[in-house]
């Protein structure tokens, strides 16, 4: 009968436990087993379980867009509501000095490109890799951010995950490797986590982890089926550029503004058919790659990457062929031309070692509020010269060859870094070339609003008659009152060039007294130089507007920053 009451009475304390109090109970019992059993021979600890000397946890972020500063921020407070003492830093700000003073260290870091750490990384990285082995008294775990598409995903993490206990760290708790869909499982990683520090009455002795275990969270994203429903180059005749305005239908498809179009372009033909006739391989050869079974010819189309192999591909491709390769990014078609394949047979081990197709990201240039079951993407193709042939990126070169009823696959990868604000906020962007397109999402969607917001925009091309990209949208949107203010900067209808942070320098003024009065300012397009010289612009704005020595400007732009008030979407 005693057990009976007792036992109601613990299913109704824990039934109105909260999550955290749970995870307190949890450790509390492990104490209480630990020294025996009982509460009364678990005296000395029940102290311990009830007024625990509080755990130091220090979470830094290694991020590019922000996804990593974001998920870190909110992980952050996670800990704090359970009684952690949490200091957060971005690795580029840590002070690497005073990881011989941490105890619990946490780590989350996406991966760039191709397995590249993120720019902010790179310092914390390098010092460590200098380091000597001597970290035994640091206890660590890796949240790694990537993109399952691409062959080296959550890379960095894992490099950093490694480096780590290579230097005499301990592993507390294993590393998890995580898709674009993160927050889900990222989320329950941490709080996991968390439980691993509170299930020891002694802190100072908590057991290394056991050799790392991944866990990797399935894509889940939603692949759609999308028709174009059309084609448009945004150039007039002349123009020295070609950018293309493409509509897609899909019925479904689910975006907010500022988020990008995910496409996994395929191979030209002619790209193909001389790799197959180079190889002298069957194209209608069935192949098994990643559990599926396909006909070369379509592997070679739709899967797999032909051109500018990486060094480790061609490093695999000279064990294949038994020759002696220069390290080099490479195309196939070069490579079978110079160190051919034996036979077919050949080839198809070469087959095996090649990457899968990367996806490409392109910015969202629509609005659902404004084109339901639409989406549409600025696309400026891409070309070069080699050898004195003219060549075209493979992504840009797919997508603007796509004629009208065309059909392709897509996904949509979220960019919760770079979201509009409410509807009564005033918006500044910052968008020459194709940085155009998510403030033409970010105008539709607040024209559909009605916001009560001032609109800015600032854009910048070459010529004004050829490269005004949504000239006549931009006008009707400025002649309704959507767009508050719009300035133009055509680099090259003058003999000296003028971009848009001149233009920004000119209205200085006015910029400044948007930003004083709770203006929230984006700047998309290319990182280097552009973004760069846009905050060196604002900089000196900040500074002579606002009386500010250039340390107190460079205060007040970070404060931009952790306010989310400034936010870049830059490549």
């Amino acid at each position: 009968m005693l057990a009976t009451v007792k036992q109601n009475a613990f299913q109704e304390l824990v039934s109105g436990a909260s999550h955290e109090e749970l995870v307190w109970m949890n450790g509390f019992l492990a104490g209480v087993l630990s020294v025996g059993g009982s509460l009364q021979s678990a005296a000395g600890s029940v102290a311990l379980a009830t007024d625990p000397a509080p755990v130091k946890l220090t979470i830094v972020y290694g991020t590019e867009t922000g996804n990593a500063k974001g998920l870190a921020t909110r992980l952050a407070a996670v800990a704090k509501q359970q009684g952690v003492r949490v200091k957060l830093a971005g690795l580029d700000q840590y002070r690497t000095a005073d990881l011989v003073k941490e105890s619990y260290f946490v780590v989350v870091v996406s991966t760039q490109g191709d397995g590249d750490l993120p720019v902010t990384a790179v310092k914390f990285y390098e010092y460590l890799k200098q380091q000597q082995p001597g970290f035994s008294h640091l206890q660590f775990a890796v949240l790694a951010l990537g993109d399952s598409s691409y062959p080296l995903f959550c890379k960095a993490g894992e490099d950093i995950d490694s480096l780590l206990e290579e230097k005499g760290a301990r592993r507390f708790f294993r590393i998890q490797k995580c898709d674009t869909d993160y927050e889900n499982d990222a989320t329950t990683w941490f709080r996991e986590a968390l439980s691993s520090l509170t299930q020891t009455s002694d802190r100072a002795a908590l057991v290394a982890s056991s050799p790392a275990q991944t866990v990797v969270q399935k894509t889940g994203r939603k692949i759609y089926q999308g028709t174009v429903l059309s084609s448009v180059n945004l150039n007039d005749q002349g123009s020295a550029k070609e950018t293309y305005h493409i509509e897609i239908s899909a019925e479904g498809v689910v975006y907010e503004p500022g988020d990008a179009l995910g496409v996994v372009p395929e191979n030209p033909q002619h790209l193909v058919l001389e790799v197959l006739s180079l190889s002298g391989a069957d194209p209608e050869k069935r192949i098994s790659y990643k559990g599926a079974e396909s006909t070369l010819l379509h592997l070679l189309k739709t899967k797999l990457n032909l051109v500018y192999l990486p060094e480790r591909v061609v490093r695999k491709y000279a064990e294949v062929v038994q020759q002696d390769i220069p390290e080099t990014r490479i195309g196939l078609v070069d490579l079978l031309k110079i160190y051919p394949v034996k036979d077919a047979a050949q080839f198809e081990r070469i087959v095996e070692i090649l990457e899968p197709v990367a996806p490409r990201l392109y910015s969202i240039s629509s609005a659902l509020s404004a084109n339901e079951d639409e989406v549409h993407i600025t696309v400026a193709k891409d070309r070069f010269e080699v050898n004195g042939e003219t060549g075209y990126g493979l992504c840009s070169g797919f997508l603007s060859s796509l004629s009208e009823s065309s059909a392709f696959s897509f996904y949509i990868h979220p960019n919760r870094q770079f979201r509009l604000p409410a509807p009564e906020q005033d918006v500044i962007m910052i968008g020459p070339g194709t940085g155009i397109a998510p403030f033409r999402s970010f105008l539709a969607e607040r024209d559909a609003q009605m916001a009560s917001g001032r609109n800015w925009l600032f854009f910048g091309d070459q010529h004004f008659v050829t490269d005004f990209l949504y000239q006549t949208e931009l006008q009707n949107w400025f002649e309704t009152g959507v767009l508050t203010r719009i300035n133009t900067a055509f680099s090259r209808d003058q003999e000296e060039k003028v971009y848009v942070q001149h233009k920004m320098l000119a209205q200085a003024a006015e910029l400044y007294s948007w930003l004083e009065t709770g203006a929230y300012l984006y700047v998309c397009g290319a990182k280097e130089p552009m973004s760069i010289d846009v905050e060196n612009t604002l900089l000196r704005i900040v500074s002579e507007q606002g009386g500010k020595t250039e340390d107190q400007a460079a205060e007040y732009i970070e404060w931009l920053k952790q306010s989310s008030r400034y936010l870049k979407d830059v490549y």
